[in-house]
């Protein structure tokens, strides 16, 4: 809970992200078109929203959504650090 917090004040109360900016601040290694192509493969687990039916419409990710995203990896994390440290 502490995450979506965090994410609310870094994005100033923003509830939805533009994608090329959770791109630039997260997945920076990444092109947009190459993590749209993983989002869509099913190899980054992030819901994206278009906030219209067209293809080219703009496309965001729900603040709930990436606090949960990081808070996962966070725990993936862990416990490959306790597999590694007990």
């Amino acid at each position: 809970m502490k995450t979506f917090w965090m994410l609310v004040a870094q994005y100033e109360g923003k509830t939805v992200i533009p994608v090329d900016v959770v791109v630039s601040d997260y997945f920076h290694h990444l092109t947009l078109p190459k993590f749209l192509r993983k989002v869509s493969d099913g190899n980054i687990k992030l819901p994206i929203m278009r906030m219209e039916d067209s293809q080219k419409s703009a496309k965001g990710v729900d603040v709930r959504d990436l606090a949960a995203y990081l808070d996962e990896r966070r725990e993936e994390g862990l416990r490959e650090f306790r597999q590694l440290h007990d």
